[in-house]
């Protein structure tokens, strides 16, 4: 070899070293979180070599993530073009297409994948998803069921939590519920680090009439992890501990924050959730045609799933939510002047007299006495100004409110108007509607609406 061939063998050689270092710290900053270090790093490693498939790849996924998801298509895109066969680009591509909400190109992309390997266990899992938010039930089943009998040892937890969920979430019979139970139990003998299947596993026993069993998981989850609010919650909601008065913030903060990258994906294409669009929809028979004339406050915005159907009535839209992973999915989906993370009644105590109108769906539920939240909502409303909220139904003549299975509290029709009227809120309208399902079954909720007076009573 000529000295000058050895030179530039050498550059080579230097070049491709560069690159390799370049993303293998990307992708080790990426898999910690760290957005901003990786970004870079992987455009470096573009910069040294341009056509670099898992930099273009890895890069397209980050894109997504920071709520730049055509760009990140597009990455994707030109990594398989180099890459035709390789299963986890079809898998993420599905990924960003489902989480945008094109679930047609999702469900392309997950086939992909599985023709390149036929049983790649999350393009399966992802497919099995996208069917059950197409409605396509059955063939969601067909899915999980070869999820399950293809699943190696490291996947069966998932396997099992997954085929569980799936049939508690589309139950039809108490034998569904039983088979759930039957999963969850597997799913947590195969990894007993994962408690949201001790939480599943305790609300299906509850509905079934097994409420010492539930009592039981969940007091094996508290000697497990006892500083843990959520377990403790859970042991409240089926009476094994005296119920709080509202949901611990510590609670609240800890179950959004580890729901919000699913969040959407489960209650609308798994729970059927329909309290935002109804909430919406009451509101638009008692205001005033949409002209961005209002201040409005989304009080508990999660996501912001609220957010663009009252847009177009909003002036200035305030979001606010305990949950600083719900906050930030919110601000990926845009549409809000200011998203603040804060508790509830605090927030709106420190904010007298700010807004025409103030709307939340389903975060009262979080609230067994509504009284202290509702004397601060009427304080932060200008007079004349609205509040519209949701929460599940207690069927009951009786003044009061209870926490439920779930986690969430149920109030009585007679409980709520107390609570309004007590506070000063006139032309209040309180109406029946499902929100949800929960184990097959519709959830009956009450939808909201009351006023604050006009200076002067006009």
């Amino acid at each position: 070899m000529s000295r000058a061939s050895s030179s530039n063998a050498g550059r080579r050689h230097r070049g491709a070293r560069g690159v390799s270092i370049a993303l293998q710290e990307a992708i080790h900053a990426h898999q910690l979180g760290h957005l901003d270090l990786a970004e870079p790093l992987y455009r470096k490693a573009l910069e040294l070599h341009p056509g670099q498939p898992d930099a273009l790849h890895f890069f397209g996924v980050l894109c997504h993530q920071r709520g730049r998801s055509e760009e990140g298509v597009e990455l994707i895109r030109t990594a398989l073009r180099a890459i035709p066969q390789h299963a986890d680009a079809h898998n993420n591509l599905g990924n960003i297409y489902k989480e945008s909400g094109n679930l047609v190109e999702a469900e392309a992309c997950y086939r992909k994948a599985l023709s390149c390997a036929s049983y790649h266990h999350d393009a399966l899992s992802n497919l099995a998803l996208v069917l059950e938010a197409q409605e396509r039930t059955e063939e969601a089943f067909e899915v999980y069921e070869a999820l399950l009998a293809h699943a190696g040892a490291p996947q069966l937890a998932r396997a099992n939590y997954l085929m569980g969920l799936y049939l508690s979430t589309h139950a039809r019979t108490f034998d569904d519920v039983e088979n759930a139970v039957v999963c969850f139990r597997a799913s947590f003998k195969h990894d007993n680090r994962d408690m949201r299947t001790l939480e599943l596993l305790g609300i299906a026993l509850y509905m079934l009439g097994r409420r010492d069993e539930a009592i039981e998981v969940y007091r094996d989850w508290i000697r497990r992890e006892p500083d843990n609010p959520v377990a403790r919650h859970m042991l409240a909601s089926c009476g094994g501990e005296v119920a709080p008065p509202r949901a611990d913030d510590a609670y609240v903060r800890k179950v959004f924050d580890s729901f919000a990258s699913s969040f959407d994906e489960q209650l609308l294409n798994k729970l059927a959730y329909r309290a935002p669009q109804i909430l919406i929809d009451a509101l638009a028979q008692i205001l005033d045609p949409p002209c961005a004339a209002l201040d409005v406050l989304d009080a508990g915005c999660g996501t912001g799933l609220c957010g663009p159907l009252i847009r177009p009535y909003a002036r200035q839209l305030s979001g606010v939510d305990l949950s600083g992973g719900m906050v930030e999915k919110a601000r990926l989906r845009g549409g809000y002047d200011e998203l603040t993370v804060a508790e509830l009644t605090a927030y709106l105590q420190a904010n007298p007299d700010a807004w025409d109108l103030v709307l939340s769906a389903d975060t009262l539920v979080y609230f067994g006495d509504l009284q202290a939240v509702l004397c601060a909502t009427y304080a932060a409303l200008r007079p004349g100004g609205w509040l519209g909220f949701t929460l599940e139904a207690l069927d009951s003549e009786e003044d009061r409110a209870e926490l439920s299975h779930s986690g969430r509290y149920q109030h009585t029709q007679h409980y709520v108007q107390h609570v309004l009227d007590t506070n000063g809120f006139t032309d209040v309208k309180i109406s029946p509607e499902s929100l949800r399902k929960e184990m097959g079954v519709q959830v009956a909720g009450w939808v909201v609406l009351a006023r604050k007076g006009k200076i002067g009573g006009e």
